[in-house]
């Protein structure tokens, strides 16, 4: 762990509930009317697929076929395709930037600390952030579905750093999600969860410092 007067060089940045607000619950509740199947029973099958599609073992079309043949629908390659369409427009219109996210991400680049957007995703992920004019703000990014391994496990973390170049002890993380916090410590990189009013799914963990804010996070790593 970095002295509390070291400057941090790297900063690993979580995607969802961090630097994005997602509304995952009226997503999956629209793609379950497409498809015609009840929500909650969707919604709980769909979930069950999230390390599959978070590894990259499922595609987003061979995930949606799983899930409409376990609630019980013939996964007809043209339902399947409308699911993909609609998901890749739902998520860009179920999901916020966080009003603090462009400008942390250019006062980061400003006091030469290079950041890495390492999430947790499936593959629909890149172009909604490619959409929505994150991808040039980052210098690097690590999606799970992308390197088949998905947080907490440190490899991930490492494999960030190596993109920047930095050593675990020179960075921190921010994540929203105290299990994740705690696989980037294992990695050495100092963790701070980001609990955003009105978006945090997880509580503090007294574990690790908590900002509400990634402006409040700034003071931190300057």
């Amino acid at each position: 762990m970095p002295a509390a007067h070291d400057r941090v060089k790297a900063c690993l940045l979580d995607v969802y509930d961090t630097i994005l607000a997602s509304h995952f619950p009226g997503r999956l509740a629209a793609l379950a009317g497409l498809a015609d199947v009840p929500a909650d029973r969707f919604r709980a099958e769909w979930l069950s697929l999230a390390h599959e599609r978070d590894t990259g073992v499922l595609a987003m079309p061979a995930a949606f076929a799983r899930a409409l043949v376990a609630c019980g629908r013939d996964p007809d390659p043209g339902l399947v395709q409308r699911l993909v369409d609609a998901d890749a427009e739902l998520i860009l219109t179920h999901t916020e930037v966080c009003p603090d996210t462009v400008p942390f991400l250019e006062t980061a680049r400003r006091e030469g600390i290079r950041v890495a957007l390492v999430s947790n995703c499936a593959d629909n992920t890149r172009p909604m952030l490619a959409a929505k004019g994150l991808l040039d703000l980052a210098d690097a990014v690590v999606l799970s579905c992308e390197a088949g391994i998905a947080k907490p496990d440190p490899e991930i973390y490492l494999a960030a750093l190596q993109e920047l170049a930095a050593q675990p002890a020179d960075a921190v993380m921010l994540d929203d999600q105290p299990r994740f916090c705690a696989g980037a410590q294992a990695a050495g990189v100092r963790a701070i969860q980001v609990v955003r009013p009105g978006i945090a799914s997880q509580p503090a963990d007294p574990r690790f410092r908590s900002v509400p804010s990634l402006r409040d996070a700034l003071p931190l790593m300057l």
